[in-house]
């Protein structure tokens, strides 16, 4: 997990001389506050955009002008997946309705 924010650009550890990575104390923030934003199902493009105004454990969202295009645009696109989704649904419905009906005639 760890290796994927960075592979992300989500977090940044330094190497060690030995190649190891090192983590500062506040990567554990970090990484808390990456997880939340993924748990709100932004992608990773986004959070990258946002983390820089991300704080504490919640994450809190501190004002800062990147976010607010981000956020709206992440909003657009949910609420265009649930439409799809809504219209995949009713689809779906209409022909269990229609099998349903083949089912109970034979």
């Amino acid at each position: 997990m760890l290796r994927y924010y960075e592979q992300q650009g989500l977090l940044r550890p330094v190497r060690a001389d030995n190649g190891y990575r090192r983590y500062f104390p506040d990567s554990v923030t970090t990484v808390a506050q990456i997880r939340g934003l993924l748990d709100a199902g932004l992608p990773t493009d986004t959070i990258r955009q946002i983390l820089p105004c991300a704080s504490g454990h919640e994450p809190t969202i501190e004002p800062c002008p990147e976010i607010l295009s981000a956020l709206a645009r992440e909003m657009n696109r949910l609420d265009d997946r649930i439409e799809h989704l809504q219209t995949s649904r009713i689809a779906l419905d209409r022909y269990l309705s229609r099998l349903r009906g083949a089912l109970t005639t034979d």
